[in-house]
């Protein structure tokens, strides 16, 4: 029997689903990945709190494709999961959104939300009925789904973490290829709903949810510009170690990609001078993690000269880095986040010198100047739709920027040994790259926050905002 089974698996049958009918132009999954993302959030545990959100991790195939189009999917996809300890990472059942059509974007988030309502409101009758059967004595999980099926696209899983997001996609594909395969041989059935909910309310499973305490950044989604330098790594570790899914952006890719390897993080080469580099790093990121939740616009680099002797070349290629690619990273966050519409975080590297400038050194303080008051002014244009704007005036980090040639250029520049100079605030110590990324990460949890400059230059009065 298990050689003709085989047998008959292996002939296949040329269509298993019969294919729906899709619009003519359909959205890409970065459009699409945000609005499911936000959608699924969940709201806020008590009045002022910060709503739960969830990592998503897309996929796609011919197999899956074929599963997602076809014209019965809210039928063969709902009856259950394909083996009872799915149920513990998907749930019983995927949520079903429609296809999304390309130029409709409104009317898609509206029929998520209703997918969203649709989706919670059936497990919640389902834990029920379930619970009662068994004297109400289980707690009820979220009804958050784990799995979102978009015909025309392919498939999400969600999770907590980007770990959990992947275990929920690894196990949405093997459930599509098993049914696929059920359904091509005769029909897939599931284990009753009564036992299916056993495994998922297994008093194990309940103590150790029990016994849970998230980090504060879980279910958040992290991008750092900058990320293979100094204060770029240190931030990205910091975020990382509070929970925050993190995306390392960096001119050098195989630096961006080094950190990502040490946080478990996801490596971009991109150059934040360039528009096209920044949208598709963006782009790649909605489909790694589903959308963007904070971001520290870190880049940059330092021209020296005095400013009546510079040239306009320089003042260019200064303001280029140190200015508008802080807006252009700015501005594909925030499109981002409106599309979640859960708020979010973006946090500006400046610098000291923005109201401090030091002799020579007017190429690189000019455009930091005009950041502080982007930062300002995102605070102002943003802030009613729960979008956070902060920055961080630091002063003498040793980094990719800071290198020891400029440091003895700066030292000199001041009249001051390099000693001196490293260790001149009032505290007497030098500041290292990981005090930058705490103040980051800082700013990255201050929920009721905006329009703040966090000075960390171990004490310099002539720097002090005023």
């Amino acid at each position: 029997m298990v050689s003709l089974a085989e047998s008959r698996l292996r002939q296949g049958r040329p269509t298993v689903f019969q294919p729906r009918a899709l619009p003519n132009g359909l959205a890409s999954p970065s459009d699409v990945a945000p609005i499911l993302r936000g959608a699924c959030a969940l709201p806020a545990e008590k009045p002022g709190g910060a709503p739960t959100r969830f990592i998503l991790d897309f996929r796609t195939s011919a197999e899956i494709l074929d599963y997602v189009n076809g014209e019965a999917l809210a039928e063969y996809s709902q009856r259950g999961v394909v083996t009872p300890d799915h149920i513990i990472r998907t749930k019983n059942t995927p949520m079903i959104v429609p296809a999304p059509e390309a130029g409709d974007l409104d009317g898609f988030t509206e029929k998520v939300k209703a997918a969203v309502a649709k989706f919670a409101s059936a497990y919640d009758a389902y834990f029920e009925r379930e619970n009662a059967r068994v004297g109400n004595t289980k707690t009820k999980l979220d009804a958050a789904p784990r799995v979102i099926l978009v015909p025309g696209l392919g498939l999400f899983g969600v999770g907590s973490s980007a770990k959990a997001a992947a275990q929920a996609g690894d196990l949405a594909e093997n459930s599509v290829h098993v049914i696929t395969r059920a359904e091509a041989i005769g029909r897939y059935e599931p284990l009753p709903e009564s036992d299916r909910f056993e495994l998922e309310y297994w008093s194990l499973e309940q103590a150790k949810l029990k016994g849970q305490v998230a980090k504060p950044l879980t279910g958040q989604i992290a991008v750092v510009t900058g990320g293979g330098g100094a204060i770029g790594r240190a931030t990205a570790k910091a975020l990382a170690g509070d929970g925050a899914a993190v995306a390392v952006l960096d001119r050098d890719a195989e630096a961006a990609e080094t950190v990502a390897r040490e946080i478990g993080g996801f490596g971009i080469g991109c150059d934040v001078t360039r528009g096209a580099d920044v949208e598709a790093a963006f782009a790649k990121i909605c489909e790694r993690f589903g959308g963007v939740d904070i971001l520290v616009s870190n880049a940059g680099a330092a021209w020296q000269g005095r400013i009546g002797e510079v040239s306009e070349e320089t003042l260019r290629n200064s303001f280029e880095l140190n200015f508008f690619a802080h807006q252009r990273v700015a501005q594909a966050a925030v499109r981002i986040m409106g599309k979640q519409k859960t708020g979010g975080a973006l946090l500006f590297n400046i610098s000291k010198q923005a109201v401090n400038p030091g002799p020579n050194f007017g190429p690189y303080g000019l455009p930091k100047a005009a950041t502080m008051m982007l930062m300002r002014q995102y605070a102002v244009d943003y802030g009613a739709e729960g979008i956070r704007s902060n920055g961080v005036n630091a002063d003498r980090i040793r980094s990719g920027l800071l290198t020891n040639e400029m440091i003895a250029a700066r030292s000199k520049a001041r009249g001051l040994s390099e000693a001196d100079y490293m260790g001149g605030n009032l505290l007497g110590s030098e500041v290292l790259a990981n005090d930058v990324a705490q103040a980051f990460l800082a700013l990255a949890k201050a929920r009721s926050t905006t329009g703040h400059i966090e000075v960390v230059d171990g004490g310099n009065i002539a720097a002090a905002l005023r």
